[in-house]
């Protein structure tokens, strides 16, 4: 997954909880995203004959358009998994790598417009 930081500036609000707003935003602020968005969807729903794997899909990529909007809180969540990548011993890594699953998590909390 690539990682994308929108240009300085003030964070932009979540969007509406749709895949097409999501995808508009993620255009807008996190481009870099937009390929392996794309991608994804058409991997995992356009040729869906349900539509039960949407609701999987939007809560993954709100959480990475949440963190990719905001350039602070992805460089945080990157030291964090780079850290626990270099440690030396399991009981470190894990605090690291539960510091940036808590993160991530909270992430898919966040309302549109928040």
């Amino acid at each position: 997954m690539t990682t994308a930081t929108p240009a300085s500036g003030p964070v932009p609000p979540m969007p509406e909880y749709t895949p097409q707003a999501l995808r508009a935003a993620i255009a807008a602020h996190a481009p870099a995203l937009l390929a392996d968005f794309d991608a994804a969807w058409r991997r995992q729903i356009a040729d869906a004959y349900d539509i039960a794997p949407i609701p999987a899909f939007m809560a993954r990529w709100w959480g990475e358009y949440a963190l990719a909007r905001d350039p602070e809180l992805d460089r945080r969540v990157t030291d964090l998994e780079a850290r626990a990548a270099a440690a030396t011993d399991a009981e470190t890594a894990r605090k690291l790598l539960d510091e940036a699953s808590r993160i991530r998590h909270e992430l898919r909390d966040l309302e549109p417009g928040e």
